[in-house]
């Protein structure tokens, strides 16, 4: 890749980095039109992506940038407000300077849901109409060395569109930008925001509850403002592409179907692991090494996402970043009180629950590696390799896991039994999961401070305070902190694992209606508070960030939990 350390300060000078690997290398659907206008549901036989144009939103207003991401990338602040910058960012590609192209990308997909194949939600029953619904790329380039693919989330309609209108709404938007932003601060790896732009005109209607329901499922259509926020990433590519293809290639659907695949899964071996794969080793030697290397950023991701509270929500394959980064921000939640089964999203289950994450990992993971496994068929000994991958997953997951665990805790190794008693005590007497280990991270000498994660003392019995003592007595003896200056490295290691600060669902609910009235007050708060999780902030902001969630937003639908419809 090219390296360049010159200041991007206008559209012209990003547009000379431009580098459109995956349109210019891959092959585009044989019945896309010319003109990229294709914005109509149909279906998409072979190729691996359809050339199509966003759809521009009206008037677009500028609500925010990441000022950090921008930094990172050379970029001028002044940029996200210029008129050219903003018009190709909310959608319009009709006027934009040479090499920047006016057609941007959609791709399709599989869809697995906890390991089993669906087809049904294909608009054509055949897995052939099931992809980018309202997600268009519009732009690769180099930047500073590093390759990124800039993407429009709510872009309007595709192939992929099954029908629907192909945007994205203010509230969903603000969440979505707020979160990348925030994962990356936590450490966790994460595609990024870049802007987020609202229309001042354009509205579309979206399910939703009713203000203070318990309803589980929306109840009323609601007029709401549309966005477009710009998510970046070294690729997008994702388990259920992969699988897409991998399918095609086992029912032989047409004569290029093991072709295309091989081409797709050597390209995302260039995006995402060139640096650990070589570019001269056989096929069947990087496929192996592309399993083992996924496998371990996988089962790394769900433990810092477990780590810091988030649960995914909607943990399709086709929201799993072939990457290893997490990719979609949408029925997602950061945890309040810990509870095993906690669920953000009301379609979501148990299987997709905060600590069932493992185990949706596992299967998906089954079904890149069944996506792979055509690639190999014909070599017995390397087939028998990829299976050990596969049965591998597990115990690497677990080891993952434990070493988070006993990082949370302050501990070198895991203890299992003071984790387990640990974990019933959470349970039994509704901790809140982040302001627990945040103040366990201060080494406590006794139990009151830990006391202030509690939500409700009033069953706190003698006999579960007695246990809570004999466990911090337990964890006293093992952490290794001898002296003043022990513990106080051990506790600033320990905060640097321990967020203070996570983006909990009903900060975000005043932010986004606050933003249905054009101020935007609150996004840039949040914005600021949420990319320092680990800092101790102000008095003011830490008596309005740093507590437990109020008892009347329990159950509040909107708010402990939400549907998957914009």
């Amino acid at each position: 890749m090219d390296d360049t350390s010159a200041p991007v300060k206008t559209l012209s000078d990003l547009a000379n980095l431009a580098d459109y690997s995956l349109t210019d290398t891959l092959t585009p659907d044989p019945e896309a039109t010319r003109d990229g206008i294709d914005h109509a549901p149909r279906q998409v036989f072979s190729g691996h992506y359809v050339p199509v144009n966003p759809t521009p939103i009206k008037d677009p207003r500028y609500i925010a940038h990441s000022q950090t991401f921008f930094k990172e990338l050379g970029f001028d602040d002044t940029l996200a407000t210029s008129e050219d910058f903003m018009r190709m960012f909310s959608g319009d590609a009709s006027e934009l300077p040479k090499p920047l192209r006016t057609h941007g990308w959609a791709t399709g997909y599989a869809l697995s849901i906890y390991g089993t194949e669906y087809y049904q939600q294909c608009p054509f029953q055949t897995g052939n109409g099931y992809g980018d619904g309202r997600a268009i790329s519009i732009l690769e380039a180099n930047i500073n060395g590093q390759r990124w693919e800039m993407q429009l989330k709510g872009g309007g309609r595709t192939p992929y569109c099954r029908g629907a209108d192909g945007r994205a709404v203010l509230r969903s938007s603000i969440r979505e930008f707020l979160a990348q932003e925030h994962m990356y601060a936590l450490g966790v790896p994460t595609s990024r925001s870049l802007t987020l732009y609202t229309s001042k005109s354009e509205t579309v209607k979206r399910p939703w509850f009713n203000q203070g329901s318990y309803s589980r499922d929306p109840e009323v259509m609601i007029e709401e403002d549309v966005a477009i926020t710009t998510r970046v990433a070294p690729s997008f590519l994702r388990v259920g592409q992969i699988e897409l293809f991998g399918r095609r290639a086992r029912k032989q659907e047409h004569p290029k179907a093991l072709e295309e695949l091989e081409q797709i899964v050597l390209h995302l071996i260039e995006r995402e692991y060139s640096d650990v794969i070589e570019p001269l080793l056989p096929l069947e030697e990087k496929v192996l090494l592309l399993a083992i290397h996924f496998r371990s950023r996988l089962t790394s991701l769900v433990a810092n996402w477990i780590r810091v509270g988030y649960c995914q929500g909607n943990f399709n394959s086709d929201n799993t970043a072939v990457g290893g980064f997490t990719l979609d921000y949408g029925p997602f939640g950061f945890i309040d009180m810990f509870d095993p089964k906690y669920q953000p999203w009301t379609g979501g289950g148990v299987h997709f629950s905060f600590l069932n994450q493992p185990q949706a990992a596992e299967r998906n993971f089954h079904m890149f590696y069944s996506a792979l496994k055509p690639l190999v068929a014909s070599n017995p000994d390397v087939a028998a390799q990829l299976d050990a991958i596969r049965q591998g997953f597990d115990k690497v997951m677990d080891e993952k896991m434990e070493k988070m665990w006993a990082a949370k805790l302050g501990l070198r190794t895991f203890d299992e039994p003071l984790f387990r008693e640990l974990f019933m005590l959470m349970v039994q007497t509704h901790v809140d999961y982040t302001i627990f280990f945040r103040e366990l991270s201060s080494l406590p000498k006794e139990i009151s401070p830990l006391q202030k994660s509690f939500y409700d003392e009033t069953f706190l019995t003698e006999e579960l305070l007695k246990r809570w003592t004999e466990w911090l007595e337990k964890w006293k003896s093992l952490i290794d902190a001898a002296t003043s200056e022990e513990r106080a490295s051990l506790s600033e290691q320990m905060k640097r694992v321990n967020p203070k600060y996570t983006l909990r669902e009903w900060f975000l609910v005043p932010a986004y209606q606050q933003a249905e009235n054009g101020d935007y007050t609150l996004i840039h708060e949040l914005q600021e508070v949420m990319t320092h999780p680990y800092d101790e902030q102000s008095i003011e902001i830490e008596e309005k960030y740093y507590r437990a969630k109020p008892a009347h937003f329990f159950d509040i639908a909107g708010i402990s939990h939400v549907s998957c419809s914009s």
